[in-house]
């Protein structure tokens, strides 16, 4: 299982597929398949992940292209479509549907628009003998749902079993989160070998009730912390996790610890949603982002005096975009650059100021960026290190659709 996608994630594939259609697919698939397929299609290992993005058979092709130049056999890919909705739904609609969250998408030109899929679909492509299974965007907990589903023969009515199965693929879709890695902080939380942390492994049984440990010989840690953390990530309410499938409650967990290894149990399962969620991408213009550092005495209001020059050259020229200016070392994690000027005793040490803006057109994002490198020679003492970016930006939000509207399928790919 290899679950690879998020929000901003998707987005960038999306512009990958505009730039080249044959793209847009996760740029780390090599990265991920080409170490593991020749073992995998050996020993009968099925492949379930989110890879595809914005171009599910794009990546399909590309792994057909991999087993080819490794000398293997071609493997049976089972691709899930339909989270496009474009290519079923009138834009307009899209445009008129009332955001849940982020930006209103009035007035924008979409990118892209890609509803979460569920479970099924996946279970319906294993049934078909495929060697892995790829989809775009569906819940990430579904890659696990999908496999408990095909190997159990669950029905859709059959609530607690699927949010057990659903529970189980939320503490997997982070990877070594629930093995410790994220949960780590030393003095306080502790995690051994963390170099070497081992992924999670589920031991999943019929009745719903499943482990959660790790391969021997790896760091990381299994426990009922690591394993409470996961369960809250991104839960905005544990007695309401809802995903295509079902909607699981997870407040009458039972959670039985071991060495590495803990038992879960008690999932509650209730009828699935009406309506399914929707990641919107729509164009919004271009980022420009520039850092230089100022080291040693008085570095802090070397700094601060670059930030001055930078904010009244792009006032003095008429640049007009949202920014944004920070110290980083001086609070730019948890204070905005409003609040950086009541900072007092500042001086020697070590600041790397950042500026960043939004535009509509790239050229303004050039000019922006390039008073950073002026600060070289017209700027205060000592500033090095300048790097710069200019990227092209989406916007994303989210929107309701009626899953009566929704069309997944399933493609085999063997080219």
């Amino acid at each position: 299982m290899f679950e690879v996608l998020a929000e901003r994630t998707l987005a960038i594939a999306q512009q990958y597929r505009i730039q080249d259609k044959s793209k847009g697919y996760s740029p780390y698939l090599d990265f991920y398949i080409e170490p593991i397929l020749e073992d995998c299609l050996n020993h009968n290992i099925k492949i379930i992940s989110n890879l595809g993005a914005a171009n599910p058979i794009g990546a399909a092709k590309r792994i057909i292209e991999i087993a080819q130049n490794k000398k293997v056999r071609k493997p049976k890919i089972g691709v899930v479509l339909g989270d496009d909705i474009l290519n079923y739904i009138d834009e307009n609609e899209i445009l008129n549907s009332p955001t849940m969250e982020g930006l209103d998408i009035k007035n924008t030109k979409i990118t892209a628009a890609n509803v979460y899929l569920g479970a099924f679909p996946i279970s319906d492509a294993l049934s078909r003998d495929v060697d892995m299974v790829i989809v775009g965007r569906s819940v990430d907990s579904a890659l696990a749902l999908g496999p408990l589903i095909h190997e159990f023969k669950w029905k859709p009515d059959q609530l607690n079993l699927l949010s057990s199965g659903t529970i189980c693929g939320h503490l997997l879709e982070c990877g070594a989160q629930v093995t410790g890695a994220y949960f780590a902080d030393p003095g306080f939380k502790d995690v051994p070998d963390l170099y070497n942390v081992g992924f999670p492994i589920a031991e999943f049984h019929e009745n719903g009730e499943f482990y959660i440990t790790k391969p021997k010989n790896t760091g990381g840690l299994v426990n009922k912390a690591t394993v409470t953390e996961q369960l809250l990530y991104e839960t905005h309410n544990p007695n309401q996790y809802i995903v295509p499938d079902v909607i699981a409650d997870m407040s009458q967990l039972d959670l039985i610890e071991y060495d590495n290894k803990v038992l879960v149990r008690g999932g509650i399962g209730h009828n699935k949603p009406n309506n399914l969620k929707a990641t919107i991408c729509s164009e919004s213009g271009y980022m420009g982002e520039a850092e230089m550092s100022y080291a040693g005495p008085n570095a802090f209001l070397r700094a601060k005096l670059a930030i001055e020059v930078i904010e009244k050259r792009i006032q003095k020229i008429g640049l007009q975009g949202k920014t944004r200016f920070d110290i980083i070392g001086a609070g730019s994690v948890h204070f905005s650059s409003d609040e950086q000027s009541s900072y007092e005793n500042k001086s020697d040490g070590d600041y790397r100021i950042r500026s960043a803006g939004f535009f509509l057109k790239k050229e303004d994002a050039e000019k922006f960026v390039s008073e950073t490198y002026s600060l070289y020679c017209s700027g205060p003492s000592a500033g090095g290190g300048a790097r710069t970016s200019i990227t092209p930006e989406s916007s994303t939000a989210s929107i309701l659709i009626d899953r009566k509207v929704v069309e997944p399928q399933v493609k085999i790919e063997i080219f």
